[in-house]
């Protein structure tokens, strides 16, 4: 039996790995087609070499391709405001958009957290490459204790960060902070991303800080478990997903102006500091095992697909 198809637009790293992860492993799709804009790059290459249609004349070439009317999910792995225009010609088309960029125009979903709850959006965000690793965790905390603020830094390693990202990092922050509360749960979010330029390249690290009001001890060891078991949701379509070392929670200092961060004011001042540390390792499908940031945001988007397919299956 043959998978849903879908085609990738953005034959750059995201589209490349993203389309090796659906013809390595993908139990409910097919590829249909790459698209990309410039007809020497590697991805569009691969891709004819493994025998995937190609066209390098963006979204009108993949409109006029034969096959066009098979596809019904389109990734698409370009820019921000790249997506908008895509959108505009492919959503009156009747085709399902899952938009890796930080467009932000359909729901936020973040698999672990909300992917059930958006399985019928035409067009859904998957945040960002920070989103998709420290909103999980956001959550976790929030499903016990109220999260009174959630601040999120990501680093990556320069090289991981191609044109698309570095043309989007004022998207990437508001889009994140608002997804850290949206999705996350959190009163106010914030989020913070460093391209560290060290040689040899670091995988992707990221810091997630909660503040809660958590005077119970009890309630203090549930947000622990929360979030390891959040890990683990993650991990499962995330291999490289991990924690660095075990969740810390400490008391806010009597005298430290927590105040100032709460929009709104709090129902109760925080009490405690969450602090978890992680790192995302890629799979090194296509891209260099460092470039988690990249994997992230691939195999997130990859399991709302999946998801989709499966479901129309009827599994």
């Amino acid at each position: 039996m043959s998978g849903t198809k879908v085609a990738i637009i953005g034959s750059g790293n995201i589209g490349t790995d993203l389309m090796i992860k659906v013809l390595r492993g993908s139990r409910h799709l097919e590829m249909g087609a790459l698209v990309g804009i410039d007809p020497h790059s590697d991805g569009l290459a691969r891709a004819a070499r493994l025998g995937v249609r190609t066209t390098h004349e963006g979204v009108d070439g993949l409109i006029g391709l034969p096959g066009f009317a098979e596809i019904e999910i389109v990734f698409d792995a370009t820019s921000a405001k790249a997506h908008q225009a895509n959108a505009a010609r492919l959503l009156p088309l009747g085709k399902r958009l899952i938009d890796l960029t930080p467009a932000a125009i359909g729901p936020y979903v973040v698999p672990a957290v909300n992917l059930e709850d958006h399985l019928d959006a035409p067009d859904v965000n998957m945040v960002t490459c920070g989103g998709q690793a420290t909103i999980p965790i956001v959550s976790a905390v929030s499903r016990v204790a109220p999260v009174a603020y959630a601040e999120i830094v990501a680093s990556i390693a320069s090289k991981s960060a191609g044109p698309g990202t570095r043309a989007n990092i004022d998207e990437f922050t508001e889009t994140t902070s608002a997804a850290i509360e949206q999705v996350g749960g959190a009163r106010r979010g914030k989020a913070i991303i460093v391209l560290n330029p060290a040689e040899p390249p670091l995988i992707m690290r990221d810091t997630v800080f909660c503040l809660v009001a958590a005077p119970d001890p009890a309630v203090r060891e549930e947000i622990a478990r929360s979030v390891e078991k959040m890990v683990a949701d993650v991990a499962a379509y995330v291999p490289g997903y991990r924690l660095k070392q075990q969740v810390q929670i400490t008391e806010v200092p009597a005298d430290q102006p927590v105040g100032t961060l709460l929009a709104g004011g709090a129902a109760a001042r925080p009490t405690h500091q969450v602090s978890v540390f992680l790192e995302v390792e890629g799979a090194a499908h296509y891209l260099p095992a460092y470039a988690g940031n990249l994997d992230i945001m691939t195999s997130a988007g990859l399991r709302v697909a999946e998801r989709i397919a499966a479901r129309k299956a009827g599994l």
